[in-house]
C-alpha cells in the first residue's frame, strides 16, 4: 500500500465518500500543475450532471485550466452508462481520456461524487479507472466529526480497496479537519506510510450564498442590492424572539428568518446592519408568503437598504429546514470560495514536496496560469505594502478581499473611511488588518504638504496650495510611496492614466540613467509570455526614447522570469526598407547596443520575423533574436496599443498591465475597464517591483 514515486502525466483525485471537499483539493492541485508549466487539462470520468444540466465541478475546473478543450470532450461517461455496462463504461472512459491527454502536458482527473455508480464500492470502481489510466491517486479524506484514529482507520480501508484494484496511492489529503486536531490527524495518517497533508475546516466553503438560498426556497428578491446575493450565509437563525434578543445573537454573515409581518424585526435588522458596532448580516428571509404592511414597505424602500431581503412561501419550520440543509457549491462565480480554497492549499500543503511525490513532468512551456500563479507566489514570499487610492470602488474592494485572503500584500485604502468600511462589509470584504485613510483628515496631510512644497518650490508652490493638492487621492498615495509609508501604488480603475502617473513625474521621478517613463504589457499566450512596450504612455517616441523603452522593457521582463530577446519593430526587416520611421528604429537599435551591449536586440524587424521561426529563417537566418523574440518594442503608441488589443481579443491572450517602468519607486496604472483579476495581478506585480527595488537599494 506504500507510495512509490511515479512519473505521470495525470493525477487522479479520488475520495472514499461524499462531502470531502474534493473541489478544494482539485482547485489547489490545478493551480500547482499550472505553475509547473505546460498545458493542463481536466477530465471527469463519470459526470454527476443529469440530462440537460452541467457538472458544476467540471465547469469550475475547465474555467481555470489552460487548454481549450470543450466541456463535452472533458467527460468520460454518465452514471447511467456505468449502471448499464460497467466494463464497457471503463473502455469508453479510457478512450476519451486519451483523446484529452493527447492535447495536454498533464491532466487532472476528478473522480466520481458518490451518487451511486451501481458497483459494490464506488472507490474501488474509481481505483480501477485510475489503474486503467495509469494515474496515481491523490486520496481526499473527510476528517469532519472524526477522531484522528478514525480518520486513519478510514484511510487504511480506502488504501486496501485502491491496492486491490491495482492502483497506486501517491498521497493523502485529509480535509475538513478540526483546526485543533490538524497535527494529531497528520501524525495518525503518516502511520500509513503515505505522504500526508491536512486542511482545516473552512466554513465559507460549505456555506450557501443568498442566491443559493433563494433558489432552494423558490423565493424572490424583495429588497436590497442584487450584487450582494453572492454573500455566504455562515449562520442561519430563526428570529422568533424579541428584537433585543435577536440583536444579542447576531454575528457576521448571519441570515435571519422571520415572518413578513414581524415589522419590528424587519426594521430593527435593516437599521442594525448599517449601524456602527453591529455585525454585518448576509441577508433576511421573510417567510410565510406574506409581504410587509404597505406603510412598513414604504419605510423600508425609503431607507434604501443594500441588505438582500428575500421572501418565500414556506412556513418558518420548512424555511429553516431548507436553509439549514442547503449546501454551498464552489462554482464558477464563487470568487470568495475559490480564493479560500486556494489559500487553504497554499498555506497547508507543501507544493514542492507534493509535486515531488507525484513527480509531475515540467515541460518548457509558460502558460498564463503558470505566469499568474508565480506572480502571486513571488509576492507572497516577501509581502510588501501597497496603497490603493480608489478605496470606494467595488472592484478595488473585491480585489482587496482576494489579495488579503491569499496573503499577497499588505494594503492601505484611501477614501471616506465610513463609506469604504461600510461598502466593504456589504461586499463581505474583511478590512480588519487594512488601514483606511481619508486624505482630507489624515494626520499625514501637513507632513505631505511640507514635502510637496519643498519638491515644487521652483514652481512657486506654497504650503496652503500643497495641502489642497495632497487631498487628491492620487497625490496622497504617491506621497505615501515617496515617504516610505507604502512600497508601491496601484490606481486607475476610476481615474485616467494621466491622473495616476502625473504625481509620479512630480514626486517619485525617474531612475538614474533613465529619462523616459514607459510601460509594458505582459501578453500571456497559450504557451508563452511576451512583453510588449510601449502601449500606454509615450505617444510618438524619439529614437532616444525608443532605446530607453527597450532597455527598461528588457529589465522588466527579466524581473519576471522572461529571458529578454528584444525586437525593435518596424514595417521593414533589416536593410530592406528606408524612410524616417524605419531610420528611427534603426538608430534606436544601435543606441540599445551601445548602451546595453549585453542585451540581445534586433531591429528594424517585422512582427512575423520576430516571433515566427519559419519567417525568421528566411528573412534573418543568422539572428539570435529573430523568430525567438520575447520583448517586442513598438515604434509608437498607436501601433502598440492597437496591437496588444488585437492580440488580446483575437488570440484570447491575457494582457497584464500596463506595468510602468523607469520610475524610482513602483507606481502602476489600471485600465478603467480592469477586472478584479487584473487588479490582483497588477498589485502582485507592484509588490514584486517593490521587492526588487529594496534589493537594489540594499546592494
Amino acid at each position: 500500500m506504500g507510495a512509490d514515486t511515479v512519473t505521470s502525466s495525470s493525477i487522479y483525485i479520488a475520495s472514499a465518500e461524499g462531502d470531502t471537499g474534493k473541489s478544494t483539493v482539485a482547485l489547489g492541485m490545478l493551480a500547482l500543475l499550472s505553475a509547473t508549466g505546460g498545458r493542463v487539462g481536466v477530465f471527469r470520468p463519470i459526470s454527476r450532471a443529469a440530462a440537460g444540466e452541467r457538472d458544476y465541478i467540471l465547469d469550475l475546473l475547465v474555467e481555470h485550466d489552460s487548454v481549450d478543450i470543450p466541456y463535452e470532450d472533458s467527460i468520460g461517461v454518465t452514471y447511467e452508462q456505468v449502471h448499464a455496462d460497467p466494463e464497457g463504461a471503463i473502455a469508453e472512459i479510457v478512450a476519451r481520456f486519451h483523446a484529452v491527454e493527447a492535447r495536454c502536458d498533464s491532466v487532472l482527473v476528478i473522480g466520481s461524487d458518490y451518487t451511486d455508480v451501481g458497483s459494490p464500492s464506488e472507490l474501488s470502481y474509481n481505483a480501477r479507472i485510475a489503474a486503467n489510466l495509469s494515474s496515481p491517486i491523490l486520496l481526499a479524506l473527510k476528517a469532519a466529526d472524526r477522531t484522528p484514529a478514525e480518520v486513519r482507520g478510514l484511510a487504511e480501508l480506502a488504501l486496501s480497496e485502491i491496492s486491490a484494484a491495482h492502483a497506486t496511492t501517491a498521497a493523502l489529503i485529509a480535509n475538513r479537519c478540526d483546526p485543533q486536531q490538524l497535527v494529531a490527524v497528520g501524525k495518525e495518517l503518516r502511520k500509513t506510510g503515505i505522504p500526508t497533508w491536512c486542511l482545516p475546516e473552512e466554513p465559507i466553503l460549505f456555506a450557501p450564498t443568498m442566491a443559493e438560498l433563494r433558489d432552494a426556497l423558490g423565493g424572490q428578491m424583495y429588497s436590497g442590492d442584487e450584487e450582494l446575493l453572492d454573500r455566504e450565509a455562515l449562520k442561519v437563525m430563526v428570529g422568533g424572539m424579541t428584537v433585543e434578543h435577536i440583536l444579542e445573537r447576531l454575528t457576521d454573515g448571519t441570515v435571519v428568518i422571520t415572518p413578513a409581518d414581524r415589522s419590528d424585526v424587519l426594521l430593527s435588522l435593516v437599521n442594525a446592519n448599517t449601524a456602527q458596532g453591529f455585525p454585518r448580516l448576509s441577508g433576511l428571509i421573510l417567510n410565510g408568503g406574506l409581504k410587509p404592511h404597505p406603510m412598513i414597505e414604504a419605510l423600508v424602500h425609503g431607507l434604501k437598504p443594500t441588505l438582500p431581503i428575500l421572501c418565500c412561501e414556506q412556513g418558518t419550520y420548512e424555511t429553516a429546514r431548507t436553509a439549514a440543509h442547503t449546501r454551498g457549491r464552489v462554482a464558477v462565480g464563487s470568487a470568495r470560495k475559490i480564493d479560500a480554497a486556494l489559500a487553504l492549499m497554499e498555506e497547508h500543503v507543501d507544493a514542492a514536496a507534493l509535486l515531488k511525490v507525484l513527480d509531475v513532468r515540467t515541460p518548457p512551456v509558460v502558460t498564463p496560469q503558470m505566469f499568474e500563479y508565480n506572480l502571486l507566489a513571488r509576492a507572497r514570499a516577501q509581502v510588501r505594502h501597497i496603497v490603493l487610492p480608489e478605496g470606494e470602488e467595488d472592484r478595488i474592494l473585491r480585489a482587496a478581499g482576494r489579495l488579503l485572503r491569499r496573503g499577497v500584500a499588505r494594503l492601505t485604502l484611501l477614501g471616506n473611511v465610513d463609506a469604504v468600511r461600510t461598502r466593504a462589509a456589504e461586499l463581505d470584504v474583511i478590512l480588519d488588518e487594512v488601514d483606511v485613510i481619508d486624505p482630507a483628515s489624515s494626520a499625514y496631510l501637513d507632513e505631505f504638504a511640507s514635502v510637496y512644497t519643498e519638491l515644487r518650490k521652483h514652481k512657486g508652490m506654497n504650503h496652503e496650495r500643497a495641502q489642497e493638492v495632497m487631498r487628491d487621492v492620487s497625490y496622497f498615495g504617491t506621497m505615501m510611496v515617496h515617504t516610505g509609508k507604502a512600497d508601491g501604488m496601484v490606481s486607475g480603475a476610476v481615474h485616467t492614466t494621466a491622473h495616476t502617473i502625473r504625481p509620479s513625474f512630480e514626486i517619485i521621478k525617474t531612475q538614474p540613467g533613465v529619462s523616459t517613463v514607459s510601460s509594458v504589457f505582459f501578453m500571456c499566450l497559450s504557451d508563452k509570455v511576451l512583453t510588449y512596450g510601449d502601449c500606454a504612455v509615450v505617444p510618438d517616441p524619439t529614437a532616444e526614447q525608443l532605446a530607453d523603452i527597450a532597455i527598461s522593457s528588457a529589465s522588466t521582463a527579466a524581473q519576471f522570469g522572461i529571458d529578454a530577446r528584444v525586437a525593435m519593430l518596424s514595417y521593414s526587416t533589416g536593410q530592406s526598407g528606408s524612410g524616417a520611421d524605419v531610420d528611427k528604429v534603426r538608430v534606436a537599435t544601435e543606441l540599445v547596443r551601445k548602451r546595453s551591449p549585453e542585451l540581445l536586440v534586433e531591429g528594424p524587424i517585422q512582427y512575423d520575423a520576430a516571433v515566427e521561426p519559419s519567417v525568421a529563417a528566411t528573412k534573418m537566418p543568422e539572428s539570435p533574436v529573430a523568430g525567438r523574440a520575447t520583448v517586442l518594442i513598438f515604434p509608437d503608441l498607436n501601433t502598440g496599443n492597437n496591437t496588444y488589443k488585437a492580440v488580446q481579443r483575437s488570440a484570447n491572450a491575457i494582457a497584464i498591465g500596463p506595468v510602468l517602468q523607469g520610475l524610482n519607486k513602483p507606481i502602476n496604472d489600471l485600465s478603467r475597464g480592469a477586472l478584479v483579476s487584473d487588479i490582483v495581478n497588477t498589485v502582485a506585480i507592484t509588490a514584486i517591483q517593490a521587492q526588487m527595488s529594496v534589493a537594489t537599494e540594499a546592494s
